[in-house]
């Protein structure tokens, strides 16, 4: 059900050198062969109303640029008269894309582009992989046929509608999986690896640098935006996140890297002894359920020292986190813990074990669990180039 299909993937961050489940999804998605059609946010800067560019590295799939000619802040106000206007925007989009749509993955939470826009025919998935914080990411699910998310959490919060709900892990890219062992030598220090946008908010600062300063012979290695213009899915630049990154970057055992390729960042986690979250789970957007990142960590192998998440609480193995849902208080004590015996914490039948989870875990294996169920939902579509639900 999942070949040979053309297929739009409505996002909400853009499309930038960093990469979330929904750019990992429409990649995967096209190398199965089919038509992907990637949906930007709308763009005022555009000139265009519409601009479709094929990306250059991968056959089959197409991002979507678009400008609105009206205000987008009509959406806070009278959001029945932007879903009027925004009725006739999807009607501009779907032309330029010049042939039906199949299947509508929405990752969208701002209820931008409200199901019933799009064909009959179309299968309408919906795919929060971010917590829901207001009413407009409830009404985002509505007319969907099926709903996937990466929590079970995020699940419950969509219970009133009818539309099966199914837990689909994040995913890992195969580029994770298949790096060279570093050996270190014995005089190196240890190192400790981030990734992830150093603009969030959502990052428990406090405990985040105090762990840094307690531990001086530690390398502390940070991948991801910290600067303005780095990134391509948001991040603050008020007066204490500036301040948190000054912070970093005045001390002598952290080093920022920035944005890099995937193919850089897998083969630096190679070098790494241990891997480090550390968000404030009640400013997270994830509340501390599930990250992305964890899959990317597995993938390496070494041990993980978490916040609290629950999607991994029933495998300490796998991620050895703090018990507390709402203080990171015992965190550096149990990177501290953790850190002093490492030789426990990165056994090869630990380590493998965690490199095993990943490998069950592709974006891959992500895409043929979807198909599966869409299968099962689905029997009599398996096989038809066109089909309808109703």
């Amino acid at each position: 059900m999942l070949e040979n299909k053309v297929i739009l993937v409505i996002s909400p961050q853009s499309w930038g050198k960093m990469f979330l489940s929904k750019h990992h999804y429409a990649v995967e998605l096209a190398k199965a062969g089919n038509t992907v059609y990637f949906l930007n946010p709308p763009d005022n800067a555009l000139k265009e109303r519409v601009l479709i560019e094929p990306v250059p590295a991968t056959m089959g799939l197409y991002i979507i640029s678009h400008r609105i000619t009206f205000p987008y802040n009509i959406k806070f106000r009278v959001i029945s008269v932007f879903h009027w206007l925004m009725q006739w925007q999807v009607k501009k989009i779907t032309e330029a894309i010049g042939q039906p749509i199949d299947i509508v993955w929405s990752f969208d939470l701002g209820h931008l582009y409200p199901f019933h826009f799009f064909n009959k025919k179309a299968v309408k998935i919906f795919h929060p992989v971010d917590e829901p914080v207001n009413t407009t990411a409830i009404q985002s699910a509505k007319g969907a046929q099926v709903i996937f998310s990466v929590t079970r959490e995020i699940l419950q919060q969509y219970k009133m509608y009818r539309a099966p709900k199914h837990f689909i892990n994040h995913g890992v890219t195969e580029v994770f999986l298949h790096q060279p062992a570093i050996k270190k030598k014995m005089t190196e220090p240890l190192s400790v690896g981030f990734s992830g946008n150093l603009l969030r908010q959502d990052i428990d600062r406090p405990v985040f640098l105090q762990i840094i300063r307690e531990h001086p012979g530690i390398v502390f290695e940070c991948w991801g935006s910290y600067q303005p213009g780095q990134t391509n899915i948001g991040g603050a630049l008020d007066a204490a996140t500036l301040s948190f990154i000054q912070s970093l970057q005045q001390l002598p055992n952290v080093r920022l890297h920035g944005v890099v390729s995937s193919e850089i960042l897998a083969r630096e986690y190679q070098r790494m002894d241990a891997f480090l979250i550390c968000y404030d789970i009640e400013k997270d957007q994830s509340k501390g359920t599930n990250y992305h990142k964890v899959m990317e960590y597995l993938a390496a192998g070494k041990v993980i020292i978490a916040n609290n998440i629950t999607t991994y609480q029933d495998k300490p193995r796998l991620v050895s986190m703090v018990a507390q849902r709402d203080s990171n208080r015992m965190l550096p004590v149990l990177f501290k813990q953790i850190v002093n015996n490492l030789s426990d914490h990165n056994s090869e039948t630990a380590i493998e074990e965690r490199k095993s989870f990943a490998r069950a875990n592709t974006y891959d294996k992500q895409v043929q669990r979807i198909e599966t169920i869409l299968d099962t939902l689905y029997p009599d579509q398996r096989n038809k180039p066109e089909y309808s639900i109703l």
